[in-house]
């Protein structure tokens, strides 16, 4: 079974948005380079989680992750992505889909979050 992860964002016209999405990317890929990584985008911006997720496929992925980067469960996380990943399953019905939490809503985020709140700037 082939692993990979595609972290999901809304996506922006601004390249430097993406920035941070991206480093988280290649940390995972530095950290675990057997395990693929994409980045994929809601709107505004590519790839789509389709075209992430049928790379993915191409390149041998059974089983897929999809961690949504958002602070919490909002809309897209609610509703959209929910009927995005069941179009996933129905294209791609070899593979499992799996999707996790909204990453702000991980204990360990919320707790760096407030950690780094709490700093006294320089």
């Amino acid at each position: 079974m082939t692993r990979s992860i595609i972290l999901f964002a809304h996506g922006s016209r601004d390249p430097l948005w993406r920035a941070p999405m991206e480093a988280v990317a290649r940390r995972i890929a530095t950290q675990q380079p057997e395990r693929p990584v994409a980045c994929a985008y809601l709107e505004l911006c590519e790839p789509s989680l389709p075209a992430a997720a049928a790379d993915q496929v191409t390149r041998g992925a059974t089983l897929i992750t999809i961690v949504p980067m958002f602070l919490g469960t909002g809309k897209h996380a609610r509703e959209d992505l929910p009927i995005l990943v069941q179009q996933l399953r129905d294209a791609h019905p070899g593979v499992a889909f799996s999707v996790q939490q909204a990453i702000g809503e991980d204990p360990r985020m919320t707790a760096l979050m407030a950690e780094i709140a709490c700093e006294t700037p320089p």
